[in-house]
């Protein structure tokens, strides 16, 4: 028990610096995206995925790119490099689609 709580401390209190406050608040802003889904798809009572999502998800992504970045972890840097071209992509179809009916 004794080693596990001094990893917990080292962790948590002896690492904790403006990266790590970094990382959690980019992980907030990730985890976000999530919840604005599920409230608007209860509201609607079926399955959607409002534009809010998909700025969270670039939020997120790119502090969490930022991240990994910093902490030179090239799977993370491929994961969230990879997922911001996605979101992108996403709210660019969905602009273009509103351009072309703008009733949507």
């Amino acid at each position: 028990m004794t080693a596990l709580l001094d990893w917990l401390y080292i962790v948590f209190v002896e690492q904790f610096d403006f990266w790590i406050i970094l990382g959690f608040f980019a992980q907030a802003m990730f985890m976000m995206r999530f919840v604005i889904q599920w409230i608007a798809s209860e509201r609607v009572g079926r399955s959607i995925v409002p534009v809010a999502f998909w700025f969270f998800s670039i939020a997120g992504g790119s502090l969490l790119l930022i991240y990994a970045i910093q902490r030179q972890d090239p799977v993370f840097i491929a994961g969230q490099g990879l997922g911001l071209l996605i979101y992108f992509r996403n709210l660019w179809l969905i602009f273009k689609e509103k351009r072309k009916d703008p009733a949507i």
